[in-house]
Order: structure tokens, then sequence, then C-alpha cells
């Protein structure tokens, strides 16, 4: 199935008991089936079909107010029983795993890759790992107290393992297996 955006910038009349938004809330919602990287554009795409199988399917929807972000991912229909790391990345999906950069952070590490706890944190970046059950379904949240500055993330990445806290190895969750470009507001 083809990638389905949807914006909704001005109300949050989907979200049940929403009230009406102040200017500068909004939420956005995007769903699509995993297909292969290829060089014909990228909304959701697989690196690794073994555990994000070609078919199965992801929902991130992102709703902001006054007093933060709010970021949902679902997974349907990929590797049953584990746990998978994912993040909020600062560039779209691309061929190459590696095009969706680096975690989008609220406060910027100098220092890249991050992997120092008082930046690579669930405080400062949106840490979205899960587990998924025995049809392969999971579902996760995160709720900052930031909004994502516009035009500096452009997609969640899910990887091999959850994430790790430890000095040195912060931020981090192995290999990424598959992307979703999600135009974050």
């Amino acid at each position: 199935m083809a990638l389905m955006t949807t914006v909704f910038a001005a109300s949050l009349a989907l979200t049940a008991g929403a009230a009406t938004p102040s200017p500068g809330q909004g939420a956005v919602s995007v769903a699509g089936a995993f297909r292969p990287a290829d060089d014909t554009g990228y909304g959701a795409v697989t690196y690794a079909p073994g555990s994000v199988p070609v078919g199965s399917r992801i929902r991130v929807t992102e709703q902001t107010g006054d007093d933060g972000t709010r970021i949902e991912l679902r997974l349907e229909g990929v590797e049953a029983g584990r746990t998978f790391g994912a993040h909020v990345h600062r560039k779209p999906c691309g061929k190459d795993p590696a095009a969706a950069g680096a975690h989008y952070q609220d406060a910027v590490d100098p220092v890249q890759p991050s992997v120092d706890p008082v930046y690579a944190n669930p405080r400062n970046e949106a840490w979205l790992d899960l587990a998924t059950d025995a049809r392969g379904d999971g579902r996760s949240q995160t709720t900052v107290g930031w909004r994502i500055r516009a035009g500096e993330a452009g997609s969640v990445v899910v990887h091999e393992h959850a994430t790790h806290t430890v000095s040195g190895h912060a931020g981090s969750a192995g290999p990424r297996l598959a992307c979703i470009t999600v135009p974050f507001v």
C-alpha cells in the first residue's frame, strides 16, 4: 500500500476529546506498508526483511501542543516476540540506512555521533522502543517537553535492539532495520 500522509495543522479534530488547539498546535499521522529501499522514493522502507518483512505496516503519529510533543509508533506484522529500538531521526529515509542521519536532539550534542547520556537520553531525544507480540504487532509512545524544530527531523528509524543508556553507548540501538519518512510539524 502506498504511503498515506495526513497533516492536520489547524485542528486536532480526530483526537477524541481534544479541545480546539491554540496556534502552533497540530498533528501528523503517517502510515504505510514497508517495501524494499530502491530508487523510486522513500516512504516506509525495510533494510532487513527478515525482521521487518515487506508488506508489514507502520504508523507514526505526532501531536504537538503548548506543553510539548507526543509521538506514537505502531508496527504490525514484523518479527514476533522481540524488542526493537526506535527513534526520531534528523533526515528522511533513503536507499542507504544511514540516509536518515543522526537522532533528533532537543539540545544538540556538539560531539557526533552522540553517545553521551547527557544528550543521548529519552528526555532529549524521542525514544520509541517497543516489544512485539506473537503476531508481530507492537506499540509505543513518548511525550517530551519540547517541540521539534521546523525542518530538523524527517523520519522514525526502527533499530535492531533496545536503546542503550550507558556512557559511550547511550542512544545506540544497533543496525537500522527500517525507516518511515515523517513530515514532523
